[in-house]
């Protein structure tokens, strides 16, 4: 495993001319993107062909997409677990079983290849959920970081940034010690993990270290506040998964006598700089708690329908102050165009209404939004001094062609797929070119791989 945190390399200068950009309001046509050091230092409209030495990117280009939450090593169920029927709770057991067989090089392995793919589907940064800490039965790895070193060293050579979201789970549920196959992720208390966490070092660029409360069933009420306050003294992003099954809510308000969003706020644990993943199962008075609070919300909808979880109230939450983000989670399918329409289309669902968010405001989603909540506020956008990550999605193909270029980003949103990803930058670098990875000639053999090694057959 080769440990590196520079994606990229030195500093890019270049210049890149876009048949179609949405530059944040609408579909421009004809622009040209300078960029230099990794930024945008410049972008000029009503250029009709590209320069010479310009790099062309044909179709729309959209600010890098950012996936808010991911566990990777999900990706190695991918259809394994879609044989039979059960509940969230089963699917559970095959998730701990995976979890069993991993050492620091088949994760790594096993992440490259996982983030290779969001690469290919127009990801630039990924938010990953972090909480396989040490090896099975819990004794630490003499770097007691391995697998979160792992992860950032995949991420590095996949080519996409990484916000590393070190968790706190140290409990099966209240009051109870974790069990054999939790072992691997507990630090035994809030304190031990935050001395762990400090370990970890980011570059502050392809790297970024934040941490998470796996769920108020598995940190003790009493230390919730503890994982916060480390947060709050790094400015670093806080994630927690929150109110994704109603056997939480019942539990919670069981031992506490209140709601897991009322138990966060009575520690400390909402505000600006935390998400929430899921946030599905809430009462008015939550909604209420997290967008008063400007507590985000990350909606993964493709994994909350694959385990029956439940629509979440992503309307309502926005109403009341929550921004939105989206994550790819268990990694069903790694489409975040899929997470954007699938948010929309529940809607339609639950309220037989049409039209709740534009295309602008999922694409926002997706992207500008996610990036904030994984600590890069500056990201997002086709703007001089942003990153310059950017995708290029395909116009041409049998999803997106007919509509007028003005329609573009409805037709992207709406109808395109990962699939039609033909370009990924990140950092001003050709991560995927013309559809296929610049650095990992072949991901697919590299993810069949990967997870043949984790399961013992190939």
């Amino acid at each position: 495993m080769q440990l590196t945190t520079q994606p990229t390399g030195t500093p890019v200068t270049a210049t890149y001319w876009m048949s179609h950009a949405w530059l944040g309001t609408h579909v421009e046509p004809g622009v040209l993107l300078d960029v230099a050091g990794g930024r945008i230092a410049g972008v000029r409209t009503g250029i009709d062909a590209p320069p010479p030495g310009a790099t062309t990117l044909r179709g729309l280009t959209v600010p890098g997409l950012a996936n808010t939450h991911s566990h990777a090593f999900h990706r190695a169920l991918r259809s394994t677990v879609q044989v039979g029927s059960g509940t969230f709770w089963t699917w559970r057991e095959t998730m701990y079983r995976t979890a069993a067989r991993l050492t620091p090089d088949t994760y790594y392995d096993l992440a490259r290849a996982t983030y290779a793919e969001m690469a290919l589907a127009g990801i630039t940064a990924v938010g990953e959920f972090h909480y396989l800490h040490h090896a099975p039965g819990g004794t630490p790895y003499d770097d007691p970081n391995a697998m979160g070193e792992a992860l950032i060293a995949a991420a590095a050579e996949a080519g996409i940034r990484i916000t590393l979201l070190d968790t706190a789970y140290l409990a099966a549920g209240f009051g109870a010690k974790p069990d054999r196959h939790q072992l691997r992720f507990s630090d035994t208390t809030a304190d031990a993990w935050a001395e762990r966490a400090s370990l970890l070092k980011g570059d502050g660029d392809q790297a970024l270290i934040g941490a998470a409360i796996h769920s108020v069933r598995a940190v003790p009420a009493g230390q919730l506040s503890t994982v916060a306050e480390w947060a709050r003294e790094r400015a670093a992003p806080l994630h927690v998964h929150l109110s994704e099954q109603t056997a939480e809510n019942d539990a919670c308000l069981a031992a506490h006598g209140r709601t897991p969003a009322r138990l966060l706020a009575d520690h400390g644990v909402l505000g600006p700089g935390t998400t929430g993943i899921h946030n599905t199962h809430l009462t008015a008075e939550d909604i209420e708690l997290l967008g008063s609070s400007r507590t985000g919300t990350c909606m993964c909808p493709t994994t909350e329908r694959d385990l029956a979880d439940g629509i979440g109230p992503a309307a309502a939450l926005q109403g009341a102050g929550s921004p939105l983000s989206l994550g790819s989670d268990s990694h069903a399918v790694i489409d975040l165009f899929e997470e954007a329409r699938a948010m929309e289309l529940n809607e339609r669902l639950r309220s037989h209404v049409r039209g709740h968010w534009t295309a602008a405001a999922l694409l926002r989603a997706a992207s500008a939004e996610g990036h904030a909540a994984l600590g890069r506020p500056d990201a997002g956008v086709l703007e001089p001094g942003a990153p310059a990550d950017l995708t290029t999605v395909a116009l041409d193909s049998v999803r997106t062609a007919g509509p007028v270029p003005r329609l573009a980003a409805e037709a992207a949103v709406f109808a395109a797929s990962a699939a039609d990803v033909r370009h990924t930058v990140v950092a001003g670098r050709h991560i995927v070119r013309d559809g296929r990875h610049t650095r990992i000639e072949d991901v697919p053999g590299a993810l069949a791989s990967a997870i043949a090694a984790l399961h013992g057959h190939g």
